[in-house]
């Protein structure tokens, strides 16, 4: 337990400088797709405790930080982002989102469409797993075909990215972001497995369930610097959906390329191609983060997110993390927010109309 009194400081510290990394090598490429790297680059330190889990062939915790991760960012992240925006922005009432983001909420319908598959056959194999990945690289590649739009400024950079773009050539920027990347990274590689040790003992100590502590606790801490960097966006005129779109690039990357890399680590573990099996209750945790990701992706469809949208994500994201046992009670609650929004969506004549919106932009480009 002692572990976690260096650990769990020393992860928050690597999360903080791989942020400072990634949001000034995001002035380097355009915007959309700059978004997207920021966010898996933002994500490495779940990205740490996760291979750890899956090095360690720990099957019963595969699926606890990948779930929580992704419902911390749905039900916590982008309610924060609304009302953070609604705090601080001048325009009240509604995030609209750009035409392009359209592209972001058919990745996050496919990711859930093929996780119910997954869920459905009770096994994440690598061949899952490269599919996944590769469907990370298709969107990738979509995204650096969008037409180029303006970055932050570099007076929305942390203090030591203004620093470093300050330096008198590219390369010396360039060299210096690395550096950070590579510290960053050392931190993470010494601090993950103590950190994840040090959850499992303190689980163990205070009689709670290890699956429900690192679920919780371990996303908490390495998405702390991502949720801060989201937050000062949103905060700032017209930069809320960028805010937003921060974070559903997270849900995205994790959904694709860090699912996708559990197989393939417990694979090399094992030194013999293994998928991982799930069992009932690894089943019903995948297939709630499913639907609150969906229920997320529909709020989405219209290219608008209002207040109604951050409040139900929100308080149905609260009762589950107060109330862990009744996570079979809230699959169902969640389908029913589901068919109240595809009935919402259906008198609006928009079910489909981030889709509609996405091949009219994929004809004129």
């Amino acid at each position: 337990m002692e572990q976690l009194v260096w650990a769990a400081p020393a992860i928050l510290l690597s999360a903080i400088v791989i942020g400072w990394a990634a949001e000034t090598a995001e002035l380097f490429v355009a915007q959309g797709l700059a978004l997207a790297i920021l966010a898996w680059l933002q994500t490495l330190p779940e990205f740490f405790v996760e291979a750890v889990i899956a090095w360690e062939q720990k099957q019963e915790l595969m699926i606890a930080n990948l779930t929580g991760s992704l419902r911390l960012l749905v039900g916590l992240g982008w309610p924060l982002i609304y009302f953070s925006f609604l705090l601080f922005g001048k325009n009240r009432g509604t995030i609209k989102l750009p035409k392009e983001n359209s592209l972001e909420v058919f990745m996050l319908l496919v990711s859930v469409v093929y996780f119910s598959f997954i869920a459905a056959k009770g096994s994440l194999t690598v061949v899952d797993g490269a599919l996944l990945i590769g469907l990370y690289a298709i969107y990738l590649r979509k995204l650096s075909q969008f037409p180029k739009k303006e970055h932050d400024e570099e007076s929305e950079l942390p203090w030591v990215g203004k620093k470093i773009m300050t330096l008198s050539s590219r390369g010396m920027q360039i060299t210096m972001i690395t550096l950070l990347f590579v510290l960053g990274g050392i931190a993470l590689n010494f601090s993950a497995p103590p950190f994840l040790h040090g959850l499992e003992h303190l689980s163990v100590y205070f009689g709670i369930s290890t699956f429900v502590f690192v679920q919780w606790f371990a996303p908490f801490v390495s998405e702390f610097p991502e949720k801060v960097t989201a937050f000062n966006w949103a905060r700032k005129p017209g930069r809320a959906s960028i805010a937003l779109m921060n974070m559903a690039a997270s849900n995205i990357v994790q959904w694709t390329v860090m699912a996708g890399m559990i197989p393939i680590i417990f694979s090399i573990s094992k030194k013999q191609v293994t998928p991982v099996l799930f069992d009932t209750f690894q089943t019903h945790e995948i297939v709630l983060t499913v639907i609150q990701t969906l229920l997320a992706a529909l709020y989405l469809m219209d290219l608008e997110v209002c207040i109604y949208d951050a409040a139900i994500l929100f308080v149905l994201w609260m009762v589950q993390f107060c109330v862990p046992s009744i996570r079979l009670e809230m699959i169902y609650v969640y389908v029913f927010f589901i068919l109240v929004e595809c009935g919402v969506l259906i008198k609006k004549h928009k079910l489909f109309y981030a889709l509609q919106t996405l091949r009219e932009i994929n004809r004129k480009s």
